[in-house]
């Protein structure tokens, strides 16, 4: 079908129209604090760096040996990360700003998992459900599900999902399950439940905030008055109270909002209304509109005779030629 100028104005007068509607805002909020939602409390002016909490995770799910036993504490001397053989590692920083406190003086221990996020990205980027958010606030995966795209080790702000790159067979995605099933059976994480120093205390979400708030404010010289967990991210489930500033101790700066709600928002503003296809085919219309125009005009038009005078000595037939043939 051939398509006219004034045809094509009109198509791209609708698209204008159509993206030009304003799209209704995503929600924003994510998902809400659900009573029903555990997680974990951690104290870091009272953890020792033991790696208690280390070994229990280890041996509940039978991880691999470390090279190292968990009796050795010169590994703390450097930052680790999770990795498919340690679901949660301790790390220890040295304090940059002392200050007039003596007990600021000592190094500050910190035991890093999955952090189990209210609004998880890694759910959000999983294409097949492998990884899910379960009502009690616990994010688990599902290793039969998986096709090892890894799009949830891209979206996780905290870098915590490893891949098990030496299993050519069966690789499988690995990070913290927050003890799933026997919590789910009555009992702790491992970790929790092992702690000498009890610097790690499970129970409802709401619960551990109300108990962090608590602390804060019957040590005000004790802790920074931030509660790392509460708002980062949309919120996590494992939330820490520290003598130091978070981000001088391992922790990332991030914003309050949830990635998940920043990507929905964006796919929302593109496709509400069908605003990108109809500008994908008014792209494609104007394309086939000025095709057909430049078409026209070079081989469309007549281009006027040549007069006598205009024909040059190489224009003219040689003498020895047929009339009527060119040579």
């Amino acid at each position: 079908m051939k398509l006219s100028r004034r045809s094509f104005f009109k198509i791209v007068g609708a698209a204008g129209a159509g993206m030009a509607v304003k799209p209704e805002p995503a929600d924003a909020s994510g998902p809400g604090l659900q009573d029903t939602e555990y997680g974990c409390l951690v104290d870091t002016t009272l953890c020792v760096g033991c790696r208690k909490c280390e070994q229990a995770c280890n041996q509940r799910y039978s991880l691999p040996k470390p090279i190292e036993s968990f009796e050795e504490m010169t590994v703390l001397e450097n930052e680790r990360r999770m990795d498919e053989t340690s679901y949660t590692v301790v790390n220890k920083y040295y304090p940059k700003n002392i200050g007039t406190l003596t007990w600021r003086q000592r190094p500050t221990f910190v035991k890093f998992q999955c952090m189990h996020c209210n609004d998880p990205s890694c759910v959000s980027a999983c294409i097949v459900g492998a990884l899910v958010k379960q009502p009690n606030g616990m994010v688990t995966y599902d290793a039969a599900k998986c096709i090892g795209c890894r799009y949830c080790m891209v979206a996780c702000p905290f870098q915590v999902p490893a891949y098990e790159y030496d299993e050519p067979l069966t690789p499988q995605v690995r990070k913290c399950t927050f003890c799933f099933e026997y919590v789910a059976d009555g009992g702790l994480p491992a970790c929790a439940q092992v702690c000498p120093r009890e610097a790690i205390t499970f129970g409802k979400k709401t619960d551990l905030l109300d108990l962090a708030r608590w602390k804060m404010k019957n040590n005000p010289d004790k802790y920074v008055d931030h509660i790392y967990g509460e708002h980062e991210v949309g919120g996590t489930s494992w939330i820490y109270l520290a003598s130091e500033p978070f981000e001088t101790i391992g922790f990332p700066k991030l914003g309050t909002k949830a990635p998940p709600r920043l990507t929905e928002a964006i796919q929302h503003g593109l496709f509400q209304f069908f605003a990108a296809p109809i500008g994908l085919y008014a792209a494609l219309g104007a394309t086939m509109w000025l095709t057909g125009f430049l078409k026209e005009t070079r081989h469309g038009a007549t281009l006027p005779a040549a007069t006598p005078d205009q024909v040059g000595p190489d224009d003219a037939e040689p003498e020895n030629a047929p009339k009527g043939e060119t040579p």
